[in-house]
């Protein structure tokens, strides 16, 4: 039996759509850093950190990433509201090493969500690829991501770190 996805199961579940021309990456689950970096660059790509507020703290965001904690109580109600207000983006998520985005894609997928991208290497890489910050790919501080953020998002991130 599948679970029901509802923004109460995404609590314990992260996500994040990419969108570089759609078509391209309709059949898709995974994505590079570096093609993450040129859809947000494009303006087709919406890129969600699902980190905690203490890892963006640590090493930066990746810039024009959004920052929702999939650790927060909310989780589901912010990721659902970022995908729903944004139909003409894709919608791409990242962790630390891909792990965690990884369990959420298939929280997703099973519950019928298939258009979200995975940047499966995350900001620091591991056995999926080099990794954002390895890559030398754009980040910037905590308190300028979430300062970018939109308005209605920003209690997601209410716990950012200063830098």
């Amino acid at each position: 039996m599948s679970q029901m996805i509802t923004r109460r199961t995404l609590l314990t579940t992260s996500v994040v759509t990419f969108a570089l021309p759609v078509a391209a990456y309709a059949n898709m689950t995974t994505i590079t850093a570096q093609e993450a970096n040129a859809g947000l660059q494009q303006g087709n790509l919406i890129l969600i950190d699902v980190r905690t507020p203490q890892e963006w703290g640590q090493t930066g965001v990746a810039k024009g990433a959004w920052m929702l904690d999939m650790t927060h109580r909310d989780f589901g109600n912010w990721l659902m509201t970022a995908i729903q207000r944004n139909p003409d983006h894709q919608i791409a998520i990242i962790c630390r090493t891909g792990s965690r985005t990884g369990r959420l894609m298939q929280v997703l997928q099973q519950n019928g969500i298939t258009n979200i991208l995975d940047v499966t290497e995350g900001m620091i890489g591991g056995p999926r690829g080099t990794g954002w910050i390895p890559s030398g790919l754009p980040t910037v501080p905590a308190q300028q991501a979430f300062d970018a953020m939109p308005k209605d998002l920003k209690a997601a991130s209410d716990v950012v770190p200063a830098d």
